[in-house]
């Protein structure tokens, strides 16, 4: 269940290719794949936004999403989890995060992949800092709502 967090840009889908194709995949047991891909928007709080950076407290940062992805794979009998976070300068249409959950059933992978979401993106200890299109910048003191 490998959690990454990144500073240069990656493409999720060629990431989540790679993640499946590896030898040790549980294949013949996955019966349902749940995936969220999160990009920059270049809109919030009726405000026009260039340019996002994302900060991080390393090692603590990556020990929460390691918790929380053990967490989900016991609540729901997970056959797997994968889990990358962008951190850096980051531009409209850039990938920030990719949740992706592989279990037996279709019920459990939508449950955890929505849980994993929702506390990855209310508690895991990340700060935005955005950039706005009249070149002033404001740190995002709440997130939308899910």
């Amino acid at each position: 269940m490998p959690v990454e967090v990144l500073t240069t840009p990656f493409n999720p889908w060629q990431r989540l290719a790679d993640y499946e194709a590896r030898p040790q995949a549980p294949h013949g047991r996955i019966g349902a794949t749940a995936v969220f891909v999160g990009s920059m928007r270049d809109f919030n709080q009726d405000d026009d936004v260039r340019a996002m950076t994302l900060e991080h407290y390393p090692g603590m940062t990556e020990g929460y999403l390691e918790r929380i992805s053990a967490e989900a794979g016991e609540r729901w009998g997970l056959l797997d989890t994968l889990i990358l976070h962008r951190v850096g300068e980051l531009a409209p249409q850039d990938p920030i995060v990719l949740v992706a959950v592989w279990s037996s059933h279709r019920r459990e992978a939508f449950e955890a992949c929505r849980w994993l979401m929702e506390e990855l993106k209310s508690k895991a200890p990340f700060w935005k800092r955005e950039t706005l299109a009249d070149g002033s910048a404001r740190w995002v003191e709440q997130n939308t709502p899910g």
